[in-house]
């Protein structure tokens, strides 16, 4: 037998492809192969008829009409639960773009009335709805109840414009205006959504209910019939779960929502809430076509390498939230959500929202000790957070920052929201590091003997029960002053808040913008009217901000447009939120309350010898060494175990020890218990580069162009504009075809953003 041809290789991909979109292609009920299509004479009605059984379903005979010449061949027929034809799939040979395909498998699907179609090579997929659109590529094939669910809307779809956009809704017992920027935003989606687009970015400011205002929309799609199953992704555990508290809130039980997290059981709810770390790792138990809409929440955050998988894998209605300005996203992101570059579909000023009374104004607290002087300057690319604390705060400056603060506060409190019954008010403190958020803590503490150490509290990882801690510190009257690493810049909803406090350095106009908007939500119960920033580190002048000019985040040219000009925000510094900015650059982790450094590599040792030991008596380890899912009880049982006084193995630190900020503490787990297969470097470029495609909007020569590309940079580690003039791409005039699809610049801007999003990661 002599070797297998291309087009056979392709075959056993497509098979394999099938297998993964739960098909079985040696059920003849479910996949039919290498089918005939016949012609007959006869009236158009009866020219492409087929007797409905099993046995014969493509092999009509028709004694009284004269068969024509056959009409072709279908590589694969894919079929519904009743046996009817759902798709077509044209299989090609490696070499050749599957895109071209499209008009010779078009009279097939007619043919047998399949509404869809796919075409493949084995490497590319290309998915045709084409009564409704044209042919793009997708990540997976779509599993039957996919295609099932798609038929099944499309007939019961009712036009957006006949159901109306609310007035009011109830929310946490209280009924709650829709606002007038709320209601734009739904009908510029319900019109972008009639035109046909897929994809929809809309730019919010913090704390003008971008949650609400997205269950509710998507409430009006479930009601259309334009969507049954939602994916709400987040990056930040307290927005999962204020998006799940939302979602319960506002659509109550009529409609099923969970939050899938890292060691459960996929549950089959219409609602589905998750981390962007643990989608990451599960998107692949997920057909292209599992969900109609993708939400991503601080999406400027999500398009960049590793992370593109969790939004590509899914052909959905993607619905992108920034609180973002549009000058500091990344142009990849407005790409992928099929937007001009710098113009959202929807947006709304932070400016407009203060002007309408929407959001609290702020004040900046004058006359306190500056630590830093303006112009200091500490390797502004990757500082070592434990050198700088060293570097630039001792016991005396921390106890005069927390002397100052605590003086001004309860000073101002009684101006800033009169309704405000016990002072000072709730306060956020943001830390340079664990040791140096202790230390605050310790000295605000130390002024208010009283409380007993309950007025100031530090919430990190590393604390015993950091949802319960922040839970208390939002309802009830103390702790009065959160001190935090990290956990508390994004994602924190409390509209208590009058004092900001920032005792570190933010490098950052995007984080500097998301912890300015900790304190911007309004409070008409506490009768709130302001709140004061102290910014000890003088952060605001490094972006020129200020009460009466604020720095709204710059003009299309990089400066920030808040007072006179303010700064270029050099482009490597801007603050992607999800990876951690010190993952790299330090050698140990802080652990526990007082932020003790241990070696990285000691701390992994540590925590790969607990877990073996563990795994001999622990029931819950077990379960993980064999497979079984865990319950959401036995998941937070094993979590709360691990992060004791002793180790604090916890998310966060194991993150930072392995230099993974993907890992879930299952993937941890498995690691230490030698259960996971690490994907080569060639997979993972692989499963990088179609979710890099996915996301890129491609003619279908491009795409198959950048495949070609693809290779030699698996093959010598990068793409290198000389390497297209020598063999082996030269032989194929790859610098020619570049420049006739992309242009001379084009082609350099491609093989750029291939090399920092595809093969950068593995680097």
């Amino acid at each position: 037998m002599g070797p297998k041809t291309t087009e056979a290789d392709a075959r056993i991909l497509i098979d394999d492809m099938l297998k993964e979109a739960l098909w079985d292609p040696a059920d003849k009920f479910q996949v039919r192969t290498e089918v005939y299509i016949q012609q007959f004479d006869g009236n158009v009605s009866d020219e492409l008829k087929v007797e409905e059984t099993l046995s014969g379903y493509y092999e009509a005979e028709f004694s009284k009409q004269k068969k024509k010449p056959a009409l072709g061949r279908v590589d694969y027929v894919l079929q519904n639960s009743q046996g009817k034809p759902l798709a077509v799939i044209e299989a090609k040979k490696n070499a050749i773009n599957p895109y071209v395909a499209k008009q010779q498998a078009l009279p097939y699907a007619k043919a047998l009335e399949a509404p869809f179609i796919f075409l493949t090579n084995g490497e590319l997929i290309y998915f045709w709805d084409y009564q409704n659109d044209d042919a793009r590529i997708v990540a997976s094939f779509f599993s039957q109840r996919d295609m099932e669910r798609i038929v099944e809307s499309r007939k019961n779809r009712k036009p957006l414009a006949t159901v109306e956009i609310p007035e009011h809704y109830i929310r946490q017992g209280e009924t709650r205006e829709v606002r007038s920027y709320q209601q734009e935003a739904m009908r510029a989606l319900d019109h972008a959504l009639e035109l046909g687009k897929k994809r929809f970015l809309i730019e919010l400011p913090t704390g003008t209910g971008k949650t609400d205002l997205t269950t509710l929309y998507i409430k009006r799609l479930i009601e259309a019939g334009w969507a049954e199953r939602i994916l709400f992704l987040v990056d930040r555990e307290q927005l999962a779960k204020q998006a799940l508290e939302a979602i319960q809130d506002l659509l109550g039980g009529q409609y099923g929502s969970y939050w899938l997290k890292p060691g459960m059981a996929r549950q089959e709810k219409q609602i589905t809430v998750c981390l962007l770390q643990t989608m990451i790792n599960r998107c692949q138990e997920y057909t292209s076509g599992y969900f109609d809409v993708v939400v991503m929440d601080e999406s400027h955050r999500s398009i960049y390498g590793a992370w593109q998988a969790s939004l590509t894998r899914f052909d959905a209605l993607h619905i992108g939230l920034t609180a973002t300005p549009a000058n500091y996203i990344d142009r990849n992101t407005y790409e992928f959500y099929q937007c001009k570059a710098g113009q959202p579909d929807f947006s709304y000023s932070i400016q407009d929202a203060f002007d309408a009374g929407y959001l609290s104004r702020y004040k900046f607290a004058t006359g306190i000790t500056e630590v830093i002087a303006e112009g200091v300057d500490v390797d502004e690319n990757h500082y070592d957070p434990a050198r700088f604390e060293r570097d630039w705060t001792n016991e005396k400056t921390n106890r005069i920052m927390m002397e100052e603060f605590d003086r001004l506060a309860w000073q101002s409190y009684p101006s800033l929201a009169p309704g405000q019954k016990t002072g000072p008010g709730k306060a956020v403190i943001f830390a340079i590091t664990k040791r140096h958020a202790a230390r605050l803590a310790q000295y605000l503490n130390e002024l208010h003997p009283e409380h007993k150490g309950n007025y100031a509290v530090v919430i990190t990882s590393d604390v015993a029960d950091p949802d319960a801690l922040i839970r208390q510190f939002k309802k009830e009257t103390y702790p009065m002053v959160a001190v935090s690493v990290g956990m508390l810049d994004t994602g924190f909803d409390c509209r208590e808040i009058l004092h900001l406090v920032m005792c570190r350095r933010i490098m950052s106009p995007i984080l500097y913008q998301q912890m300015r908007g900790r304190g911007t939500r309004i409070a008409p119960h506490i009768q709130k009217e302001k709140f004061v920033i102290y910014d000890f580190f003088n952060n605001h002048k490094r972006w020129n901000d200020s009460d009466t000019d604020v720095f709204t985040g710059g003009t299309k040219s990089g400066i920030s447009s808040g007072g006179s000009g303010g700064r270029p925000e050099p482009e490597k510094l801007i603050e992607l939120g999800v990876a951690d900015e010190w993952l790299e650059a330090v050698s140990y982790v802080e652990v526990g309350p007082e932020g003790e450094r241990i070696d990285k590599k000691e701390y992994q040792t540590n925590w790969e010898k607990t877990v073996r030991d563990m795994s001999r008596e622990d029931p819950i380890i077990d379960k993980v060494k064999m497979g079984e899912p865990l319950t959401e009880s036995e998941e937070e049982k094993l979590s709360t175990r691990l992060n004791s006084p002793r180790h604090y193995f916890n998310e966060e630190n194991l993150r930072r020890a392995y230099k993974n900020p993907v890992g879930s503490l299952i993937d941890f787990i498995k690691a230490a218990l030698g259960l996971v297969k690490i994907k080569s470097r060639d997979e993972k470029l692989e499963e990088v580069f179609r979710a890099w495609l996915v996301s890129r909007a491609l003619a279908p020569e491009q795409a198959q162009y950048l495949s070609l590309l693809k290779n030699r940079g698996i093959a010598t580690g990068r793409v290198q504009i000389d390497d297209l003039f020598k063999p082996p791409l030269s032989i194929l005039n790859a610098a020619g075809i570049g420049i006739e699809l992309f242009g001379e610049k084009g082609l350099q801007e491609i093989v750029e953003d291939l090399n920092r999003h595809v093969f950068s990661i593995t680097a």
